[in-house]
């Protein structure tokens, strides 16, 4: 349904650097970034897994009046709690670690983390192990 989607941060390069640690573990990588002289006046940065980035950041005012939930695909529950761990390390903050989330169903395992605005990230594999 949707192609990509995008959230502006507080601080550009802050924000690049924690989301290239928690997405690689989930197989994810820096594929574009774009200069704020391409752009009109803000740094992007795009991951993905492959050439087309599906996930972006940009240079602004961090979103207000609640949080924004965005939730990667994962491979194995190894790679959701190497996420996990790396966002821990980048300087996230806790959300819900690494477990099963059998209220959506059995095999739900997913772990929940602040980035460094607040807004919640998650890690989730469907299959079971």
């Amino acid at each position: 349904m949707l192609d990509h989607v995008g959230i502006p941060v507080s601080d550009y390069e802050r924000s690049k650097v924690f989301y290239s640690m928690v997405l690689k573990p989930l197989g994810y990588h820096l594929v574009i970034e774009v200069s704020s002289k391409e752009t009109g006046g803000k740094s992007q940065a795009g991951f993905g897994a492959g050439k087309n980035p599906q996930f972006w950041i940009g240079a602004g005012k961090p979103l207000k009046g609640g949080q924004a939930h965005f939730a990667f695909t994962a491979k194995s529950r190894e790679a959701v709690r190497a996420f996990y761990d790396a966002a821990m390390k980048a300087g996230g903050s806790d959300n819900g670690a690494p477990g099963l989330r059998p209220h959506y169903h059995d095999n739900y395992y997913g772990a929940f983390v602040l980035d460094p605005d607040g807004q919640n990230i998650e890690a989730v594999c469907h299959m079971a192990e």
